[in-house]
């Protein structure tokens, strides 16, 4: 896959997470809003990743 399709799938990924993150916090799921930011940090790691190479 091209570099630019896969970083452009990380930043949505991190997009639709943030957004999901927000609505878990909103709701008072604690647990599952740090599973969604555990998610985002992994994705931010993957993305520069695939800036770097």
């Amino acid at each position: 896959m091209i570099d630019s399709r896969l970083q452009a799938i990380y930043v949505v990924g991190i997009a639709l997470n943030t957004v999901a993150m927000l609505s878990t916090a909103k709701a008072g799921e604690w647990l599952i809003t740090v599973t969604f930011g555990v998610v985002i940090v992994y994705l931010s790691f993957r993305y520069r990743m695939a800036t770097s190479s």
